[in-house]
Order: structure tokens, then C-alpha cells, then sequence
């Protein structure tokens, strides 16, 4: 009798082995012990970038098989570096970017492979309430704005030449995660932000929105992401998950709900509230910022090198002449054609 409790205990215990198995594998049959890590860096944390955060709060990325290990480097020229050093595999940076590394003639070169944003995503906030705003009122007033030589910083000088905005001054040495609170501390007249921390200001009381950079300036390819040549070569499988997972965080992102989209954000802009997130959300899709095929296209790249050489960053001398030297979109193109 005992021996038969004895087999009878031992069947039980491989029965609860057998679930617990079951169970840990979950509705990827196992694939979280597959996935594979993709360190990634992205230039800042913004709602600019929302279809990133959706591919990742939906689990788009796992459905490609992969593990995305992100960090925010708190500006272009520091996700740049770490391609370059290594510590990252992607990064969500300007694709300005590529066309310095590839002409300071280094070791290694990067390439925008899948472009995210088709317009500046930075938004104008005044200190008093305006009326009838003209880009001619930013005559003579200080304005805080971002580093020299990003993107938001060349779109802003752009408009400000095309506007006849003369003797604006953009202050470009405070860093982007203290912009915010230099202003609401009395520094400056207008302010340069991105969403949510505009919306928020507004919110707060702190400032007036006046004007959208993106709607102001055009199609501008201000965001991509961008790997090493190297990286890119040895990893296509990575890049062509990682751009059809993103793909399908836009494509999410168009269709959903506002709860859906709001709880799907909400984990990565913690003390933002629903009502933020879909309005910053509702804001940048109004200005059509994420295109349908993210496709940086040669007129795009053209504009790029255009306010590169007006805001005295590239020389006429240094454009890039073909735009496969810094910019693969056959992941893109291969959209729709792949599982």
C-alpha cells in the first residue's frame, strides 16, 4: 500500500512539473527564452515617439523576437556615441547624425534604417497669452531652446531666418531635461518643448501654447533610427524584426482607442495624465508626424542637408552625394512582404 502512494505522490509531482512548465512558457510557447536583446537608446523620452513605446507596451517587439533594452541619452550626439562605442545596437537619433560620423571618415559609419518622424515635434510656449502670434514677435525676445546643431534647434533657427524673425535669442546651453524648469523659474519669454512636458506647462498654468514647429516648418525628417553599417550587415534579421515591430506600434496607434492608447503610454510617462497622453497623442498625429510607410525618401534627405548647410553645421563641399552611404530603407521597403 505504501509503494502505491509512493508511485501515486511521484505521478502528482511530475503532473505539477509538467504545468508549471506549461505555464511558464505562456502564450509565446517559450519564446522568452529566445528573445533576443537589442540594446537601444533613444534621444529623449517624449510622446513624439509613441509608436516606439506602443511596439514595446504591446508586445510587438516579442512577437519579432526580441528583448528591447532601452535608455534615454538626453540628446542625438550622445545616442550617436554609443553606436559608435558599442553600448548600444540601435539608437532613435536625428539622422543628421549619420551624415557627421560618415564625414569625419572614421572607423565605423551609421545608417537611418527605418525613418519614425516627418515633422519637428517641438511645440512653442509663451510666458504671456498672446493673440494673433506672428514669428516677427520673436523679435528681440529670449527664447529657451535646445542644443546647438539638433534637429529642434536648425528647425527653429530655419524659421526664425525664413520668418524675418530678427534679433531672437535662442538660449542653447541648458539641457533638455531642465528646460522646463528654467523657464517656470523666470528664465526666457518663450520656450521650445516637446510633448508631453508642453501640454503639462500649459496645463499647469505655467505657459501659453502659441505655435507647432512641425506645422510651421514642413516635412522634416527630424528622427530615425540608426545602426552602425557593421551592425546592420551582420544583424539584418534584428533590423527587419525591430522595423516591423515598430511598424505595427503605428499601425496600432492609428486605430486604437484613446483608453487603449492612454493605458498602453501611461507606464512610460509616469505623472502624465490620460488626458495629456491623448492630447499630446492627438496633437502630433493632427500634424501627420508619423508617416504611413517611414521611408526617409531622397527629397527628405535633400531638405535635411539643406538646413544642415543654412544653419552653418555642413559645408556645401561636405553633402553627402548619394544617400545610401548613410541611409538603408530596404527593411522599410521590405514592409508588408515579410511575416
Amino acid at each position: 500500500m505504501m509503494k502505491n502512494k509512493g508511485k501515486i505522490a511521484a505521478l502528482l509531482l511530475a503532473f505539477a512539473v509538467a504545468a508549471l512548465t506549461v505555464s511558464a512558457c505562456g502564450k509565446d510557447g517559450g519564446r522568452s527564452e529566445e528573445l533576443k536583446t537589442v540594446k537601444f537608446s533613444e534621444v529623449i523620452r517624449s510622446i513624439f515617439y509613441a509608436p516606439h513605446y506602443v511596439a514595446m507596451s504591446q508586445g510587438f517587439f516579442e512577437d519579432e523576437g526580441l528583448n528591447v533594452d532601452m535608455n534615454t541619452a538626453q540628446g542625438s550626439d550622445k545616442g550617436a556615441a554609443a553606436l559608435i562605442a558599442g553600448t548600444a545596437d540601435i539608437s532613435l537619433v536625428g539622422p543628421e547624425t549619420t551624415i557627421y560620423i560618415f564625414n569625419q571618415k572614421g572607423e565605423k559609419t551609421l545608417k537611418a534604417f527605418h525613418q519614425l518622424t516627418a515633422k519637428d515635434g517641438s511645440f512653442l510656449l509663451s510666458r504671456e497669452k498672446l493673440d494673433g502670434f506672428q514669428w516677427t514677435d520673436l523679435s528681440g525676445k529670449t527664447i529657451l531652446g535646445w542644443r546647438p546643431g539638433s534637429a529642434p534647434q536648425m528647425v527653429m533657427n530655419s524659421l526664425l531666418i525664413r520668418e524675418g524673425a530678427e534679433g531672437a535669442d535662442v538660449v542653447t546651453n541648458i539641457a533638455s531635461p531642465a528646460l522646463a524648469g528654467a523657464f517656470t523659474s523666470g528664465q526666457g519669454d518663450f520656450i521650445q518643448l516637446f510633448e508631453p512636458v508642453a501640454s503639462t506647462l500649459v496645463q499647469e498654468g505655467k505657459a501659453h501654447y502659441v505655435a507647432s514647429l512641425g506645422e510651421a516648418f514642413g516635412e522634416f525628417p527630424e528622427t530615425s533610427y540608426v545602426a552602425t553599417s557593421d551592425y546592420i550587415q551582420s544583424h539584418p534579421d534584428v533590423i527587419q524584426s525591430f522595423v516591423n515591430a515598430v511598424a505595427k506600434g503605428a499601425e496600432w496607434l492609428n486605430a486604437a482607442s484613446d483608453d487603449d492608447i492612454a493605458k498602453a503610454l501611461a507606464p512610460f510617462f509616469e505623472g502624465t495624465s490620460d488626458e495629456l497622453i491623448i492630447q499630446s497623442v492627438n496633437r502630433y498625429k493632427d500634424q501627420g508626424t508619423w508617416p504611413t510607410h517611414p521611408e526617409l525618401t531622397q527629397e527628405q534627405f535633400d531638405t535635411l542637408q539643406d538646413v544642415l548647410v543654412e544653419n552653418g553645421v555642413l559645408k556645401e563641399t561636405e553633402r553627402i552625394a548619394n544617400m545610401d552611404d548613410v541611409v538603408d530603407m530596404s527593411f522599410v521597403q521590405n514592409l508588408g512582404k515579410t511575416e
